[in-house]
């Protein structure tokens, strides 16, 4: 494992004055008094529970850095020299059928509404964050045009300033979650679909009669959690009249900004923002089977659950309840995650690694299917960006995995398309851009192909959309490039004996065949024939 600097991270902008740091505590070995700084006890010792987070918040994305004994890089994918799956019936493969570009990338998750998607892949919970909020339409834009599916994350309608709620405390009408649904419908072509979760507060508020009845909604996500963090959702403000506001509506504000000596320490500077925190769930079986029947009653088409980096109890909960009440989707999400908006030291130290919770899940989801039990279609989250990262996540858990929930890398390409723009606007463009040119139609490599399908409208499209519709082809085209390789032209046809253990850690975890392992036994039938 790579030495871990639990007292100094870029995350939370701190560092070690010495080279020479204790690996446990993270102290440099050498403490001196008059130290100018900036490890985290340093910088703790004035800003306090600031510190707890990547910063500045709101304006960053952090994942954590944890270098875990397994993870999927343990794991190589196979390329054969022979043979085909996926071609039409009755068709053999041969060089000229199996070409990389013919291979079909898409996917589709649900029961009998289901979702179809181009590219097995769909975003993380992107909620009631500045971040999200801010760069909406170019997340929004993109995943629609890209043909993948859209996660409005929890307490949307919580924290909009211009919430209008009834008598009884129920929405009324929410202009922002209004405007995130319409920005993802309004390229949307029939692939890909936007799910609204639900946490305990968007409960309470009425989220999902709203959502289903005025706004059409058609999927609604129950969260149980997700693997950044072990506590609920959590978000920055830097107005004493937004935190009292908050707080007004039920939320649990930090620290309390009706205190007079919080408001004074607001005032003097001292403090800087306020946390607005969502409350802990709590799962009940019956309860959960109820919800999600009261869900469907509302008109729900589908119902799906996000649950997190927990133990082996709760994950056999999710996957067991989600079978009997015949969930349209799991999405399952690993340590360490995050987007952002997580404690930093709760994103490294906390929680169940992506590679064992999936290896945990295989092993419960198969002892399921030998009882003949219905099995939930099944997403993985949990740090992933690339398309290796796919192939492995869908082979490892096929065949009941169909896709891939991605949360900083599809937020990533959304960033730099909208800066970009900023760039050419303000003829600033950096070194790592100008090199190929210096306007939209010569930077994106995709914007051509865009324009032939949507014409002058194109010219409209925010530019991190773009930015995400060019990242989303990068990783077709390259998870392609993969299914040829190891001759799956359809992806459901991708299996685990596409994979390969480097490791016998790993092997014994996953039961994947260790690489001198695989194929052995075919391969000793030739040597012996």
């Amino acid at each position: 494992m790579n030495l871990q600097r639990p007292n100094a991270n870029d995350a939370t902008q701190t560092s070690n004055r010495s080279r020479d740091v204790v690996p446990g505590s993270g102290l440099c070995s050498r403490c001196t008094d008059g130290c100018r700084g900036n490890c985290e006890v340093f910088k703790s010792s004035f800003r306090g529970r600031e510190v707890i987070y990547p910063g500045p918040f709101g304006e960053v994305t952090a994942g954590g850095d944890k270098d875990y004994p397994i993870d999927y890089s343990h794991l190589n994918i196979m390329g054969y020299a022979l043979g085909a799956k996926g071609l039409p019936e009755g068709q053999e493969g041969t060089p000229d059928n199996t070409l990389f570009p013919m291979v079909d990338t898409e996917t589709e998750f649900g029961n009998e509404n289901k979702v179809k998607m181009r590219v097995p892949v769909f975003t993380g919970a992107l909620g009631s964050t500045e971040i999200a909020r801010k760069n909406w339409e170019h997340f929004a834009i993109g995943a629609a045009i890209s043909g993948v599916s859209l996660v409005c994350g929890e307490n949307v309608c919580g924290i909009d300033p211009a919430l209008e709620l009834d008598s009884n405390g129920k929405v009324v009408r929410s202009p922002d979650m209004e405007r995130r649904v319409n920005e993802y419908r309004r390229y949307h072509d029939g692939y890909g679909d936007i799910l609204v979760q639900m946490n305990v507060e968007d409960t309470r508020l009425g989220v999902a009669e709203y959502c289903i009845e005025k706004l059409g909604v058609e999927t609604m996500e129950l969260k149980w959690g997700q693997g950044a963090k072990c506590i609920g959702g959590e978000i920055k403000v830097d107005s004493l009249e937004r935190a009292l506001e908050l707080q007004k509506r039920g939320y649990l504000v930090t620290p309390d900004p009706s205190d007079a000596a919080v408001q004074a320490a607001f005032h003097d500077t001292a403090i800087k923002q306020f946390e607005r925190h969502s409350r802990l769930g709590f799962v009940d079986e019956d309860a959960f089977y109820a919800e999600v029947e009261r869900l469907r009653s509302l008109g729900a088409k589908r119902v799906t659950l996000k649950t997190g980096a927990y133990p082996m109890r709760e994950l056999a909960m999710a996957i067991k309840w989600a079978s009997n009440a015949k969930i349209d989707l799991l999405t399952i999400d690993g340590a360490p995650g995050g987007t952002g908006m997580s404690p930093w030291r709760m994103m490294e130290e906390w929680g169940v690694p992506t590679f064992y919770l999936q290896c945990m899940a295989n092993e419960l989801i198969e002892r399921l299917r030998a009882k003949g039990a219905h099995v939930p279609d099944i997403a993985i989250a949990g740090g992933f960006s690339a398309e290796d990262h796919v192939f492995k996540v869908l082979a490892l858990g096929a065949p009941h995995t169909k896709a891939v929930c991605m949360g900083r890398a599809l937020m990533i390409p959304g960033f730099v398309g909208k800066n970009i723009g900023l760039w050419i606007e303000n003829n600033d463009l950096p070194n790592t851009v100008n090199k190929y040119g210096t306007t939209k139609e010569e930077i994106f490599i995709t914007y051509e192909t865009l324009k032939a399908k949507y014409g002058d409208e194109v010219d409209n499209f925010p530019l991190g959309a773009i930015g995400i519709y060019t990242y989303s082809d990068r990783i077709r085209v390259g998870l392609q490039q993969l299914m040829s390789g190891s001759r799956n032209m359809k992806l459901d046809t991708i299996s685990r004996d596409d994979l390969m253990a480097l490791t016998r850690e790993a092997s014994e975890l996953s039961g994947i065949p260790f690489v001198t392992d695989a194929y052995r036994e075919e391969a000793l039938r030739i040597i012996d024939a």
